[in-house]
Order: structure tokens, then C-alpha cells, then sequence
């Protein structure tokens, strides 16, 4: 089977800086750089370089950044035939990143205002042989619903990453198998901070009254946890030493989506899922930082 990834490219701007500057605090940084990005394109990266045949559907623009962020996914393993070109700029996200490891990132959507109903009309045969769609949030919300209402028509998982957050309607809801936010989204999506596990289960909880059918809430150094049908399980986290956490999220997303796309059970699918985001902490960037499957192996193993 295969891996559909429906989102966004962009070119990431990313600045070392010793901490976050404050409101209106100028501070001088340590290095710039630019590299590939975008959730839709790392969380595609995460999943080839694990080794799953993986397919990207998205925009990038007519601009300088346009040519190397396709070359970069292709050099990665990832098919681009689903890539097309849109008239303007690529998407771009300024990234400040602290000594910390902390980050904060601003996304101009550009050419990912034009992922829609066309695109989804380039996938759909692909659906067929796919199991996995991964869906995140940096493209029109209509394009996100119409992605996965197609998925389900073809029995394919939608595992959707709500970030940026933002407000859902019901029926996406009802459309995603599973759903995996941050604190920081899980918050924003059920009015509760998920600080400890009795709130990540009530925010859990809240999310699968809404209609999806599996939660996980990503709680960072904590783990993650499940809730289902079934119950609730947490998932441990693994012990590293964080240096970049940009996509750490895409990195865990891409792991959860090669474990499903194997057939792995959701709580081991969620362990390789766990693995894949720790590893890609331990190093700067985005796609670059997106560890091999030997490397998860091993952390897997130790």
C-alpha cells in the first residue's frame, strides 16, 4: 500500500536566535538559513525516509524558492507527480529558533491558497492504492474536508494533524479516523488544557464525542496519549537531547502513518510514531532532521 500527503509546501526561514524576543525587542541572532518545509512536505519526507512509498499532493508557486522545495521532496523519495504549479510565491514560514530549542514560526500560505478541488481530482485514483492520507491545516480548510470526505469514500485512514489551530466544523470531524493536536491545539480545540493526563483524557474525550474515531494528543516530553473506544493508553516518551523541535509533530505524524500503512496496531504505530518525532528533535531544520528507519530501529530497540 501507500501513503497519501494532501498540505502544504513551503520554503522555511528560519533564524538562531539565543532566545524569543519579546513584543517590539530587537535581538542579534546567531545564523539564517532556508530550507524546505511546510507540514504537508515534511510530514511526506518523514514517511519516505522511513521507507513507505509516499505521495505528495499540494502547490508550490513561479517563484526562486519554487524549483528546490520540488527537487528537495524528490530527493527524499517522495513522488511529486501530484505537485503542480500555481501563478505567485511558494508558501514561506519565518522561523525564529532559541538556544532553547523553543521556537515560533509565522506561515504565509502562497501557492498553498491554491491546493483545492482540482488537486483532489488528481489523487483520487491514487486513492485506490492507498491506506493512509495525512491532513493538516496550512491549506483552505474546504480542500481539507473534500481531501478526506474523498479518503473515506475509498476506505483509505484520515489522520489529521489540526494545526495551525483553528476552529473545525462538525462534519470534518466526523470525517478523520484520528486526530492527533498538541497541548497547544487540544486546547484550543476543546476549551481544555491537557497540563496533566486526567485533562489530556477529558480533551481526549471531548475530541471523540465530536464524531473521530481515535484521539491522540501529543504532549511533548509526557508522551502521547490515545483514547479510543477501547480506553486510553499513554504512550511514553523517549529520552533525547532536543535540539531544533520545529517538526518534531510532522516527524511524529509521518512515523504514526508508515506504522498504519504497515498494519501495525495503533498503540505500536504510535510507539514508531513517538520514535520518529525524538529523533527528529535531536537535529536542525525540518526535512533534513527526519530520521531513516535503521535510525528508529534502533532507537525502537535500545
Amino acid at each position: 500500500m501507500s501513503i497519501l500527503v494532501f498540505g502544504s509546501i513551503n520554503m522555511d526561514l528560519v533564524t538562531r536566535t539565543p532566545r524569543l524576543p519579546a513584543a517590539g525587542e530587537t535581538l542579534i541572532g546567531h545564523t539564517f538559513f532556508t530550507a524546505p518545509g511546510g507540514k504537508g512536505a515534511n510530514q511526506a519526507v518523514a514517511c519516505a525516509r522511513l521507507g513507505a512509498p509516499t505521495d505528495m499532493v499540494g502547490r508550490i508557486g513561479d517563484d526562486v524558492f519554487a524549483e528546490s522545495l520540488r527537487t528537495s521532496l524528490q530527493t527524499y523519495g517522495v513522488d511529486t507527480r501530484f505537485v503542480t504549479v500555481a501563478p505567485g510565491p511558494s508558501g514561506l514560514a519565518a522561523i525564529a529558533v532559541s538556544d532553547a530549542a523553543e521556537n515560533t514560526i509565522i506561515v504565509i500560505a502562497g501557492a498553498n491558497n491554491h491546493v483545492g478541488e482540482a488537486d483532489i481530482a488528481r489523487m483520487t485514483p491514487a486513492l485506490a492504492q492507498a491506506r493512509v492520507l495525512l491532513l493538516q491545516l496550512e491549506v483552505p480548510l474546504a480542500a481539507v474536508i473534500a481531501a478526506a470526505a474523498a479518503a473515506r469514500e475509498h476506505g483509505v485512514l484520515v489522520v489529521l494533524d489540526p494545526a495551525p489551530a483553528q476552529e473545525l466544523p462538525a462534519e470534518l470531524y466526523r470525517l478523520v479516523d484520528i486526530i492527533t493536536p498538541n497541548e497547544t491545539e487540544a486546547a484550543l480545540l476543546t476549551g481544555v488544557m491537557p497540563g496533566d493526563d486526567t485533562a489530556a483524557v477529558q480533551a481526549a474525550h471531548i475530541l471523540l464525542e465530536r464524531g473521530v474515531r481515535h484521539a491522540v494528543i501529543k504532549l511533548g516530553a509526557r508522551g502521547a496519549l490515545l483514547a479510543n473506544a477501547d480506553g486510553t493508553h499513554i504512550i511514553p516518551a523517549f529520552s533525547v537531547t532536543a535540539v531544533d523541535t520545529v517538526a518534531a509533530g510532522d516527524a511524529f505524524n509521518g512515523g504514526l502513518a508508515v506504522g498504519l500503512d504497515a498494519g501495525l496496531p495503533l498503540t505500536e504505530a504510535l510507539r514508531l510514531a513517538a520514535a520518529t518525532g525524538a529523533l527528529a528533535v535531536t537535529k536542525e531544520g525540518a526535512q533534513q532532521a527526519m530520521p531513516t528507519r535503521a535510525e528508529v530501529d534502533t532507537l525502537l530497540g535500545s
